[in-house]
């Protein structure tokens, strides 16, 4: 009779066994970008239409200014829950499980 294996099994190569340092980066940039951008980002719609018109030199109105800022918010913030969502999955799928199925036994 086949039993099942209780060790557990050593990591696939290649398979999330070690991180390379750019992969590392992104991760890392991927969380601060985005809460950076929505922390310094000016809650006043004509502060940001004064940003943009003294970075692009483009003049823009304070309703397509509001659009513009709650589409950067929503932007940001999805970014955040995408790598939360990344995160919590990587960590349930990164979890040992335990074989508990009865096994028979010789008599």
């Amino acid at each position: 009779m086949n039993s099942p294996c209780c060790c557990p099994q050593k990591p696939r190569a290649g398979h999330d066994a070690q991180k390379t340092w750019p992969r590392r980066v992104r991760g890392v940039v991927g969380w601060i970008l985005p809460g950076a951008l929505l922390a310094l980002m000016p809650k006043c719609p004509m502060c940001l239409a004064a940003y943009v018109a003294l970075c692009t030199g483009f003049t823009m109105s304070c309703s397509s200014v509001h659009i513009l800022m709650r589409a950067l918010a929503a932007l940001c913030i999805g970014t955040m829950a995408l790598c939360v969502v990344r995160r919590v999955v990587s960590r349930c799928q990164n979890k040992q499980t335990f074989n508990l199925q009865p096994t028979q036994t010789h008599q």
